[in-house]
């Protein structure tokens, strides 16, 4: 009998002395559009966000996001063209930015670089806490 093998992927938070190169080394080139698109995309999803700074991720599969580091706990999310509206993490929140993000710079492109961070970071939110959100927020 083949015994099913749960693989989980682990997020490490990318420290303050390395940051600056980490959207060159998973962006490329395109880093400060993917960059730009992230918070465009942020600013889409939640009408109370207003910028800030961001925490990077890596994930033990090769996969990396952002998320906003703000006062709040949560952000409310409003996404009309799949009626999503919940209220998520800011790790969450962050996901579902980089989700759509990494998605749009495949769609126009960008290389298959951003194919496989999509589908890393989709491997990742499977096994969040907030999964089944982050699935209904994306769907």
């Amino acid at each position: 009998m083949c015994e099913e093998v749960e693989i989980v992927v682990n997020s490490v938070v990318v420290p303050e002395s390395i940051r600056m190169n980490k959207l060159p080394e998973y962006f490329g080139g395109k880093f400060l559009i993917c960059e730009n698109l992230i918070y465009h995309y942020m600013e889409k999803l939640c009408s109370d966000y207003q910028g800030g700074y961001w925490n990077f991720y890596e994930l033990s599969n090769g996969g990396f996001f952002m998320a906003p580091s703000l006062d709040a706990e949560s952000l409310n999310l409003i996404w009309a063209n799949n009626y999503f509206d919940g209220s998520l993490s800011l790790e969450a929140a962050g996901i579902v930015a980089c989700l759509f993000s990494y998605n749009h710079m495949a769609s126009i492109g960008g290389g298959d670089q951003f194919i496989n961070l999509y589908h890393w970071l989709l491997e990742y939110s499977w096994s969040h806490p907030e999964g089944g959100v982050i699935a209904k927020a994306i769907d």
